[in-house]
């Protein structure tokens, strides 16, 4: 049983991160409009949905997924008395007639679903495809085929440079939401990808993992590799990207945040600073360090204050009109890579986000 090294990284100043990079800007009006979120139950989903409740009155605000229990438990924390635009829909991305049924009148579509653990996918390849990659491809026909004004999908690391099933359905995904302009013909669907990394608290995270294990009485915590590191942006930021990317885009970008990493061994300490650590070694699938801008795709990529845009390779147009609105070219050569950004998370930094009023 060894005590793993403290990574040589520098601390970040919070009000930073989490004031100064709240992705709060440009903001999407939602107010009057019918939004739409495949996946409307999971972690995401009601951080969403408390984010518009509170902040907008929307026409329609439709959760689509296809876990009756989680639409059960979620409508009692938004019940119809106090918040009468919600509307719950069972279906599943896979099923391309219930998604043309559930966005007719939408004006914008949240797309959210997905089968996300590596194992899971890894052991159940056809699930991860027709849900991930299929379903992707239902809801560009069915956003199209109702007229909607705008489509945001969520997207992950591991879709940049995919080893594994997950990150490489993702990665079919986004290329299938970047190209469903062309697609949409005159129809003026607009369709962007989001893409970020770990979310602080969410389900499925190693965070809630740790503290499980903390509850339950570990008397150490594994670490994969003590060498690991992952980007993190709370649930808060990843809903304000999500609604800034929805009024930033032009269409067909893939949308990075600038955010922090992090070593496991430090979100570890945070959690735990008086359990010590073994070492399990890394599991099948799983990259030492995640990118979210290859160095292919950063030939294409625009830098802004808060963001990197990834933008088609076909469209100069596109590339002129960032540029033009104040956006840099990046240097050749670069990549955004969590273990060489400049940005690197401590596990007091990590304590602090943790406890601050809407960090989860």
């Amino acid at each position: 049983m060894t005590q793993s090294p403290p990574p040589a990284s520098a601390s970040l100043d919070l009000d930073r991160i989490l004031v100064g990079r709240d992705f709060r800007a440009p903001r999407a009006d939602l107010n009057d409009k019918v939004i739409l979120i495949t996946g409307g139950t999971g972690s995401f989903g009601r951080a969403f949905t408390r984010q518009v409740c509170a902040e907008f009155t929307p026409r329609k605000l439709i959760i689509f997924s296809r876990d009756e229990l989680k639409q059960y438990e979620m409508a009692q924390e938004f019940p119809a008395d106090r918040y009468p635009f919600m509307r719950w829909f069972i279906g599943d991305v896979r099923d391309a007639d219930r998604l043309r049924t559930a966005m007719r009148g939408v004006d914008y579509v949240i797309h959210a679903a997905a089968l996300k653990h590596v194992p899971i996918a890894e052991y159940n390849p056809f699930e991860c495809i027709k849900t991930n990659v299929f379903g992707a491809e239902n809801v560009v026909n069915a956003a199209i085929d109702a007229r909607v004004k705008g489509v945001v999908a969520l997207s992950t690391d591991k879709a940049a440079n995919p080893i594994n099933l997950y990150g490489a359905s993702k990665l079919a995904s986004d290329k299938i939401f970047v190209a469903a302009e062309a697609m949409a013909g005159d129809s003026g669907v607009k369709f962007c990808v989001v893409r970020y990394g770990n979310v602080v608290g969410s389900r499925g995270s190693v965070a809630p993992f740790f503290q499980r294990l903390v509850a339950e009485g570990a008397d150490s915590l594994p670490i994969t590799d003590v060498r690991m590191t992952r980007f993190w942006i709370t649930l808060t930021q990843g809903v304000n990207f999500v609604l800034s990317s929805l009024a930033l885009m032009k269409g067909a970008e893939i949308f990075v945040p600038k955010i922090p990493s992090m070593h496991t061994v430090e979100l570890a300490r945070a959690i735990a600073p008086h359990l010590p650590h073994h070492v399990v070694g890394i599991r099948p699938g799983e990259k030492l360090h995640e990118i979210m801008v290859p160095e292919d795709d950063a030939r294409s990529t625009v830098e802004l204050d808060d963001r990197f845009v990834i933008l088609p390779s076909h469209s100069p147009g596109r590339m002129q009109a960032y540029l033009d609105a104040g956006g840099i070219r990046l240097p050749e050569g670069f990549s955004y890579c969590s273990n060489i950004n400049e940005e690197q998370l401590g596990a007091e930094d990590l304590r602090k986000i943790l406890a601050a009023p809407n960090a989860g």
